[in-house]
């Protein structure tokens, strides 16, 4: 009998665990797509753009008309269209990391709760004289159990550090390119 519902238990983790594999799979096609999605848009905008600047470059009968092309206006135009870029970017990767760990974190929960209604049908039908075992054993897998949590808090402490690297490093990136303030002109007097 113990065997049986042990290979019930099996076959539900089992199943569990290609239903997670399923979804997991499902997470990564979808933020697959909308990352193609993205890529797509930026490709158009980008020949768009360079159709509209070799338009300009062969209209150019003068070198002051190029000089107006190179204006730092330009670069900061490319600077915040890469920091829209990548912020979509950043929103389609966070999404999935958050559906990965709230996976996990689910994950975590069922094997915990499976684990510990094993141990309780397992040691209900612990033959006579087994007390002292069985109290180790409970002991045992109470720390065992704790693992769970400490594995949940690691899971949750990576996460939200990878949002702040990606944070600092959108940051350190929008700081580099990003929009710089024009410079205040001063008038001279005329002496």
């Amino acid at each position: 009998m113990f065997q049986n519902q042990l290979n019930d238990q099996f076959a539900t983790a089992q199943a569990k665990a290609i239903e997670t594999a399923k979804h997991l799979a499902q997470v990564a096609v979808e933020s697959a797509q909308e990352l193609a999605e993205i890529n797509q848009a930026a490709a158009k905008d980008a020949l768009v753009v360079a159709q509209d600047t070799s338009t300009q470059l062969l209209a150019i009968k003068d070198p002051q008309e190029l000089a107006k092309l190179a204006q730092p206006e330009a670069a900061q135009e490319v600077a915040k269209y890469a920091a829209a870029y990548q912020a979509k970017v950043n929103k389609v990767v966070r999404n999935g990391n958050k559906e990965v760990a709230q996976v996990v974190d689910a994950s975590i929960d069922d094997a915990r709760a499976d684990l510990v209604k094993f141990v309780k049908e397992a040691t209900k039908s612990a033959p006579a004289g087994s007390e002292a075992f069985v109290s180790a054993f409970k002991t045992a897998f109470d720390s065992s159990i704790q693992q769970f949590d400490q594995v949940r808090a690691t899971a949750t402490d990576a996460f939200a550090n990878f949002e702040k690297s990606v944070d600092a490093a959108l940051a350190n990136i929008q700081g580099q390119y990003g929009v710089a303030k024009p410079a205040a002109k001063t008038t001279r007097k005329a002496v």
